[in-house]
């Protein structure tokens, strides 16, 4: 070894830390773009389908609370559902104080369409989610009709006239026994354009939608605005009893189904768009915060480990480049920078699917930092025995329903 030259071990000791966060960072963005499923790609739309030789018969079930501003907007678009077999709505009124019930009958005689009947089950009983008891007795209602799927709906959610024929069409042809649409959200304040699109591509890092319909595969998932599903597998899976605490419903749902052999599909939507808005930051907030930690089943561990990766996977990046132009570290500002490009280039498809500019690609540290925030709120709101909460309800119990069943 020539004399002053110290060895290759010997130098990379001397690498500072920032750079090799900066490297472990890059190499996760790596894994992330090649390893998870292609997450970032926005063309899992509905897949082939071929309307059936006789159409089958359809519950549609719609919980609802308080939710007189948007009905008018998206009740009609079920009524005028556009399918050639037998379809019936069920609306459940579930304790709402603002009049939903009556304006959903009168929006029915108004419009006319699809037969509809509104329904109210009282208060849900302890272990029971509002939501859920309000879909239970949605799908009792149903049993006289006997369908052969139920639609579970959201009453935020407005249809595409086709939107249920496509829907049984798609489950018809790929032998599915749940398909479900994650709903175009609604973006049009700054704040949504900040946060909405970013909740959809971290729900697909988590849940990789063309991992989903892979038979044998463990991954599941469903969005709960729009769930067509097989009537007897609902009832082979015991839906929704067996998943009756859950405060995120709709990935219970679907690991209920897959735990029973169940084939489960989810996409984007194309024609099925949410018409709720969340215009302040206030508004966003809440809405992530009130299941944020329930997604981590409440676990200390699992919260440190979120919180750290995504200071890792996210914040690191753009720190690790301007830290090292200020420094002069080109290590750090390489890899940096780097892996910062790679992290606006998979959230590209997301924002040009929700019709935004492409110069927010580069914000998604900040948006990341923002999620960060709201998931530790949602703990602390947790120990302070808060719980999640919607609509005037609050649930301290753990998401834990599938363990127990």
């Amino acid at each position: 070894m020539p004399l002053g030259r110290r060895p290759w071990w010997g130098r990379l000791r001397q690498v500072s830390a920032l750079v090799w966060i900066a490297v472990v960072s890059l190499a996760a963005w790596l894994w992330l773009l090649l390893g998870q499923g292609f997450f970032w790609r926005t063309d899992v739309r509905l897949p082939v389908r071929h309307e059936p030789a006789e159409w089958p018969s359809v519950g549609v079930v719609v919980p609802a609370r308080d939710e007189a501003a948007v009905l008018p907007e998206s009740l009609p678009s079920l009524l005028a559902q556009d399918y050639p077999g037998r379809a019936e709505i069920f609306l459940v009124d579930d304790g709402s104080s603002d009049g939903t019930g009556e304006l959903a009958r009168e929006l029915a005689r108004l419009h006319g369409g699809l037969p509809l009947t509104v329904g109210s089950p009282g208060e849900p009983p302890a272990g029971w989610t509002g939501k859920l008891w309000a879909v239970r007795h949605g799908i009792g209602l149903t049993r006289a009709q006997d369908p052969e799927y139920l639609l579970l709906t959201d009453a935020d959610i407005a249809h595409a006239p086709d939107s249920l024929r496509e829907l049984v069409a798609a489950a018809r042809t790929g032998d599915f026994d749940l398909v479900s649409l994650m709903a175009r959200l609604r973006v049009e304040s700054r704040w949504e354009r900040l946060v909405v699109p970013a909740f959809v591509y971290f729900f697909a890092q988590l849940y990789p939608f063309r991992r989903i319909a892979v038979p044998g595969s463990r991954t599941a998932a469903a969005a709960g605005g729009c769930v067509l599903l097989r009537a007897d597998t609902a009832e082979r899976a015991r839906i929704p009893d067996a998943i009756r605490h859950a405060v995120i419903d709709d990935v219970a749902l679907a690991r209920a189904v897959k735990r029973t052999g169940g084939r489960v599909w989810l996409g984007l939507a194309e024609r099925v768009d949410s018409v709720r808005p969340y215009p302040r930051l206030h508004d966003l907030w809440s809405m992530v915060a009130r299941s944020a930690y329930a997604q981590l089943r409440h676990s200390p561990v699992l919260l440190a480990g979120t919180v750290t990766g995504l200071v890792v996977v996210y914040l690191v990046p753009p720190v690790a480049l301007l830290a090292g132009l200020a420094t002069g570290s080109t290590g750090a500002a390489a890899a940096g920078g780097l892996a910062w490009l790679v992290m606006a280039a998979t959230y590209a498809p997301m924002l040009r699917y929700y019709r935004q500019p492409l110069w927010l690609a580069p914000l998604l540290p900040v948006t990341a930092f923002l999620y960060l925030l709201m998931t530790v709120d949602s703990a602390v709101q947790h120990y302070r025995g808060r719980g999640a909460s919607w609509k005037g309800r609050t649930y301290a119990r753990p998401d834990t329903a599938l363990d127990e069943n």
